[in-house]
């Protein structure tokens, strides 16, 4: 017998939440589904969130307690972010790409990977890599 999985959602530690919070929800269109309670009066002030997007969840969570917080992020904890990517299955890639050009990103042309993948990559606020992809159909020969 092995485990029965529904599905999954990565936990990502953020420098400042409020910019994250607007970059999954106002730019990529999550939404969100739950928060701790705010810190500040700013409702995006949060130390905890979920979004969902589809079937996809993702929980944001502040790096530092709120006593703690740097005036800048310490670049030692933050470098391991170039090498996580959170791959998101989306049936249009294309579309997702004129969608947030059209909200202001500039980025890199979806392509297809050596293995039939179509991809389209780019980075959150904290350099972890996001990858919106979907398997590109094989052309027929006739």
């Amino acid at each position: 017998m092995s485990i029965e999985v529904q599905g999954g959602s990565p936990l990502i530690q953020v420098f400042h939440m409020p910019t994250s919070l607007r970059f999954y929800r106002d730019v990529l269109g999550f939404r969100l589904t739950g928060k701790s309670e705010p810190l500040s009066e700013n409702p995006d002030d949060v130390g905890w969130a979920m979004l969902e997007l589809g079937a996809a969840t993702i929980m944001l969570n502040t790096a530092y307690d709120p006593d703690d917080v740097p005036e800048a992020p310490e670049a030692a904890r933050w470098s391991g972010h170039q090498d996580t990517c959170i791959y998101f299955a989306c049936p249009d890639v294309d579309g997702a790409y004129e969608y947030l050009v059209s909200k202001g990103l500039t980025m890199v042309p979806p392509k297809v990977a050596w293995y039939g993948m179509k991809q389209l990559y780019l980075r959150d606020p904290d350099g972890f890599g996001i990858c919106f992809q979907w398997t590109e159909k094989p052309q027929s020969s006739a």
